[in-house]
């Protein structure tokens, strides 16, 4: 009588098992990929889980929908972007310093990481629109709750340049938002092995962000 397979064996070699938290990675992965590629609107969620490898119901064992996926998504870009500018602040000598690191490590992103922040650019202001489906308007709540600590973040800093004289005093979540706002432009139209470096980008953009946080708007003549 032959002796039966191992229930982690196939013709007795083992089988890796792939966890539930590794398949919802590559989800991840492959979605970032395909919405970066095709534009969210465009992609199919059935594109998706060919590229994972798996049926299409499947994917709603992880996610509840396309736009649940994407919100997952926009979460894990603002919170990368939080991560990174409190590592750099936190670990510089002077204030100077640390906003030049916070500027640049702004740019400093793999392609892969390039991708997540278009969908980003993008899709943003998906963040402001509730969701009747719990799981998707809680998903939707994060993400917009780290674009708030990220600013937040950000403000607090600029704050710290103003009262310590280093920086012109202004409104700082406007502030906050305008250089934001230059860093987040980039990704409509950088294409990672384009005619450009990524590293010119950089130099380029935080020279202008550097002079739009140290000097201050001429005067407007009045009407």
């Amino acid at each position: 009588m032959p002796k039966s397979a191992a229930p982690n064996e196939i013709d007795g070699r083992p089988v890796k098992r792939v966890s539930t938290r590794s398949k919802r990675d590559a989800i991840i992965s492959n979605a970032i990929e395909i919405f970066s590629r095709d534009g969210y609107e465009d992609s199919k969620w059935a594109d998706v889980a060919k590229a994972v490898g798996i049926g299409s119901t499947a994917l709603y064992h992880y996610f509840e929908s396309k736009v649940h996926c994407l919100y997952v998504i926009l979460a894990e870009a603002l919170e990368h972007h939080l991560d990174e500018f409190e590592r750099v602040t936190k670990s510089a000598d002077s204030f100077e310093q640390a906003l030049d690191d916070a500027l640049r490590a702004g740019f400093r992103l793999s392609g892969h990481e390039i991708a997540r922040m278009r969908i980003l650019v993008s899709e943003q202001s998906l963040v402001a629109v509730a969701r009747k489906s719990e799981r998707e308007e809680s998903a939707r709540s994060l993400a917009r709750e780290r674009l708030r600590q990220l600013e937040f973040a950000w403000s607090t800093f600029l704050v710290r340049g103003m009262e310590q004289d280093v920086i012109p005093e202004a409104d700082p979540l406007m502030l906050s938002r305008a250089l934001l706002g230059v860093n987040t432009s980039v990704w409509h139209w950088y294409r990672p092995g384009g005619a450009v470096q990524l590293s010119q980008v950089e130099d380029f953009f935080v020279a202008r962000q550097l002079a739009m946080v140290r000097v201050s708007s001429p005067p407007v003549d009045a009407a």
